[in-house]
């Protein structure tokens, strides 16, 4: 057991953040489009589930050509989303009502619309404007081949060419040049940004790929070695991941953060080996970083016991403390991934099928025990919008609506990420339920009329509830401290762990009911009927009270 932690801790250290897709999330103006307007008017409703803070998606000026990851002005926010001043008033009302507002910062690459990009493609070659990305001759006799072998993570060359011959990096889509993050006006630019949006208040920032940004001066071939962002290469020296010289540029935005006093943080994503995770958490780097090790896991209780006993430890190690997700905007949602069979490849399944390899109503009732085990583990949360609906993968859009530069880029044989992108329903009825006045800028499923938050905050039994009611207790049982014990896992596929305050969550892993250990009172259970006659029933969990 870890020891008792009984000083005062910053708020991050054991937060339940809400991550916000706007584009999404509510539409204020009729538009189809979410924005800053719809999500001030649903503040309400994130402080009724209880959340200690939101995590919002780019909402910077840009053309949306990877769903605001392609920024073209960092110190505006799209004109489709809001303004500034509406960015100013969110941020205050939020922190009226004690929700923390953090914003996600993309350091790898611009959009090819930045006046930096502009300024370069339009400059002669040798200009030194184009030494703050990474713009370099072709190979071959005439240079009409890419100067290296990389693949762009959304599928085909990491390399464009300009119309003058020369190669411009990009390691995710051709409208999403790599900055060059040895060039000195590089750092001082992102310095300034943090301090910008540090300046009007936000609580924090999460740094997209955060193990990227460096790359090896060399250039060198990879081979047919790893490029996947999702799978935590482990070619010693990549040649673009988790690079040395990352450490230095982290250590610059802490000093930056530190100035503005320690309730300022930062989060990282950053896709590396459970061994290289804790470098990117010494005192002076990341305040956390995500542990994706739980989402990645499959369904089984060894695993995800091997995955929170190591990532605690491993947080503890270098003073930090874990930070759990099982879902995001990148990742199939958990309700329909958990209902896939175990040979089945949540990328490629929605293009490959076949259909019978989903369960839907398992996956849904493994989502709900999922949400236990997550929501009592030390450290922070983070839930996904549309998590707690229960929301399944829209995994049966049409071609013609997809939007995710994955679907082309990879020929088709994978339909991207607009499947967890799909606008949200609030209400059973309406052009959007709900969503906004007009259609949804993604098509909604019919079913979904069922599953809107207005229909489930007045059913006892929905997902929704059981988010408000385990979030309520998680702040009076796992919050006060850090400690935790997992239990050894036998063949009946029984997950246990123990919190210091006398809380004990158990999820039943396996195929037969498992018995409970002994204990005071069940405090929740992800299902009514999940505990019959003292045992725990298949793809549920409870917490117990055992003080």
């Amino acid at each position: 057991m870890m020891s008792l932690n009984t000083e005062p801790t910053p708020w991050w250290r054991n937060a339940v953040v809400y991550q916000v897709y706007v584009r999404s999330f509510a539409d204020g103006n009729g538009d189809g489009i979410g924005d800053i307007a719809g999500l001030r008017s649903r503040l309400d409703y994130l402080n009724d589930l209880g959340v200690d803070a939101i995590w919002i998606n780019p909402w910077y000026k840009s053309p949306l050509a990877d769903g605001g990851y392609d920024v073209s002005d960092y110190r505006q926010i799209e004109p489709r989303y809001g303004s500034i001043e509406e960015a100013q008033a969110l941020i205050s009302e939020a922190n009226e009502l004690g929700i923390r507002v953090i914003v996600d910062m993309v350091p790898n690459h611009t959009s090819e619309e930045h006046k930096w990009f502009q300024e370069a493609k339009d400059s002669p070659i040798g200009h030194p404007s184009r030494s703050r990305y990474h713009i370099r001759p072709g190979q071959g006799k005439d240079g009409s081949e890419p100067p290296t072998d990389w693949s762009s993570i959304f599928g085909g060359p990491a390399w464009s060419r300009l119309p003058d011959g020369e190669w411009y990096l990009h390691i995710f889509a051709p409208e999403q040049p790599d900055l060059n993050w040895e060039h000195p006006e590089v750092l001082e630019e992102f310095e300034s940004v943090l301090r910008f949006w540090l300046d009007l208040d936000v609580d924090g920032f999460r740094i997209d790929v955060a193990h990227g940004m460096i790359k090896d001066p060399e250039f060198p071939d990879i081979g047919d070695q790893d490029h996947d962002l999702l799978s935590s290469s482990r070619m010693a020296d990549h040649p673009f991941w988790d690079r040395d010289g990352i450490h230095e540029i982290v250590r610059a935005w802490r000093k930056v953060l530190d100035e503005y006093g320690e309730d300022r943080m930062m989060v990282a994503e950053a896709w590396v080996p459970r061994d290289r995770l804790p470098l990117y958490l010494r005192p002076d780097e990341y305040h956390q970083s995500f542990n994706f090790d739980l989402l990645a896991a499959p369904w089984d209780a060894g695993t995800f016991a091997d995955v929170i006993a190591n990532a605690s430890a491993a947080a503890a190690s270098v003073g930090s403390s874990p930070t759990w997700v099982l879902s995001n905007h990148d990742i199939m949602r958990e309700a329909t991934r958990y209902g896939l069979s175990d040979d089945a490849d949540w990328r490629t399944w929605p293009v490959t099928g076949p259909v019978n390899k989903l369960n839907a109503e398992l996956g849904v009732q493994r989502a709900r025990a999922a949400a236990l085990i997550l929501l009592g583990l030390p450290g922070s949360s983070y839930i996904y919008q549309g998590e707690e609906l229960g929301l399944p993968e829209v995994w049966d859009l049409p071609a013609e609506v997809l939007d995710d530069p994955v679907w082309e880029r990879s020929n088709g044989e994978q339909k991207g990420r607009d499947g967890c992108r799909v606008p949200l329903p609030w209400t059973a009825d309406g052009p959007s339920y709900g969503f906004g006045a007009g259609s949804a800028w993604l098509p909604q499923p019919d079913e979904w009329a069922k599953l809107a938050a207005s229909v489930q905050a007045v059913d006892d039994g929905s997902m929704l509830n059981l988010f408000r009611e385990t979030i309520k207790l998680r702040k009076q049982w796992a919050t006060a401290d850090e400690t935790i014990t997992v239990g050894l896992v036998d063949r009946s596929g029984r997950l246990t762990y123990a919190r210091g305050s006398g809380l004990v969550c158990v999820a039943n892993m396996g195929t037969k009911p498992v018995k409970l250990p002994e204990h005071k009172r069940v405090l929740i259970q992800s299902e009514t009927d999940a505990v019959m006659a003292g045992r725990l029933v298949p793809n549920c969990a409870v917490w117990l009270d055992v003080s």
